[in-house]
């Protein structure tokens, strides 16, 4: 027997008395059949609704709700025998939130449609962001356009029609977009003077319910656009949360809010011009240590010479310079362990034939339980940071 669709009936219907038809075991608890519901299935792009179902004291959560065949499966954690009277409660807050989110995704994709000729071929609802995937390119200013049109509809507080239609009544109508591959009777959701189209989802009885529709984001997808956005209350949290965020930036600073791109692009060329900075000077600091090494230079019981640097301040980059550097020596064998963040990176790298920076890897990565490979000449690997690391850095120097 088909689960009845209250939803259908009354989208702002919250809650109803139902009865238990039937409960299953199912992967993770169970999922339980009502001859009636208020719960909406997950379909069509809209999430699933969720609420309880109150039996007595005893409060019953639904986490989801889905539809197979005309059946409604709540899918909970505890059972319920057949023949239990129970009441449907709906979380009201996240089902309005949904139709504000489906709702103004019909009118967005209208307007899209209405002056781009771009048609919706994707739609993709998330807790906290809702986006369509439209056939053609646009930028941010049409973007802003098609969000105008959409906001004016809003306000207009136009009416929200549902109805059941034939397939083949519905194909002659001037539908936004028309699957005609369907057949039976259609549900046909249309915003009076605006978006018509087929669809299995709830919308509020008005536009002005949407609230607002705000774009975040426009992206280039598969030849056309992504559009990501937010309605009515999600949108109002959402900027909110944006707001703050570029008062703390603005203030940081010392800047308006609309001038922050300019203090983060000033901010920019400083880092850049401190960082240019900092190389310079680091290379100049390993330019006189390896002068100093070429003063008093360690050679190993093979008279290779030994160039160990242990550090705690340096960047790949210029771990990787270090290297180069030492390895122009005579003979040299080249060791360079040093500390990014939570890791010790080393290099090993050798200008002899007779030396194996292999066989010296493996016994650095057995001491330190690191990972890395490479060249017979040429290795390098990493590891998690551990106190007393650059002791025993020097004792497998000190080894070689």
């Amino acid at each position: 027997m088909k689960t009845k669709k209250l939803f259908e009936e009354n989208v702002m219907l919250q809650s109803c008395e139902a009865t238990v038809q039937a409960c299953e075991p199912a992967k993770d608890g169970y999922r339980i059949v009502l001859d009636q519901t208020v719960f909406f299935p997950e379909g069509g792009g809209q999430l699933s609704d969720r609420g309880v179902l109150r039996n007595g004291r005893d409060a019953i959560e639904v986490l989801h709700a889905s539809e197979r065949d005309g059946i409604i499966y709540h899918e909970t954690k505890q059972p319920l025998a057949a023949g239990t009277l129970v009441t449907c409660q709906l979380n009201w807050q996240e089902r309005f939130d949904h139709m504000q989110q489906h709702c103004g995704e019909h009118m967005l994709s209208y307007a899209f449609w209405k002056l781009y000729g771009a048609d919706n071929v994707g739609f993709h609802m998330h807790p906290d962001m809702v986006s369509i995937d439209i056939s053609r390119e646009v930028d941010y200013e049409e973007a802003m356009a098609a969000e105008a049109m959409t906001n004016r509809a809003i306000e207009e507080d136009r009416p929200i029609h549902v109805e059941l239609v034939p397939a083949e009544h519905a194909a002659k109508r001037p539908l936004r977009k028309f699957n005609d591959k369907l057949k039976g009777l259609l549900r046909i959701v249309s915003v009076e003077g605006n978006d018509s189209c087929t669809c299995c989802g709830t919308h509020p009885p008005t536009t002005g319910m949407v609230g607002i529709v705000k774009v975040l984001k426009v992206e280039r997808h598969k030849g056309g656009s992504r559009i990501s956005f937010l309605c009515g209350r999600e949108a109002l949290q959402k900027m909110d949360v944006w707001m703050r965020a570029a008062q703390d930036v603005s203030n940081r600073l010392s800047v308006k809010e609309e001038e922050i791109a300019a203090g983060v692009e000033r901010l920019e060329e400083e880092k850049k011009a401190l960082g240019a900075q900092v190389t310079a000077l680091t290379d100049r600091l390993l330019d006189y240590e390896l002068r100093e090494m070429d003063a008093k230079p360690v050679f190993d019981q093979a008279g290779h010479r030994k160039l160990v640097f242990i550090r705690e301040d340096l960047t790949p980059s210029q771990a990787k310079a270090l290297a180069r550097k030492a390895l122009e020596r005579e003979h040299a064998v080249v060791a360079v362990f040093y500390r990014n963040g939570t890791r010790i990176n080393y290099i090993l790298s050798a200008a002899s034939d007779d030396v194996n920076c292999q066989q010296k890897l493996k016994e650095v990565n057995d001491r330190f339980k690191g990972r890395g490979g490479g060249r017979p000449d040429a290795c390098q690997g990493s590891a998690a940071c551990v106190e007393g690391w650059q002791q025993m850095a020097a004792d497998l120097a000190a080894a070689w």
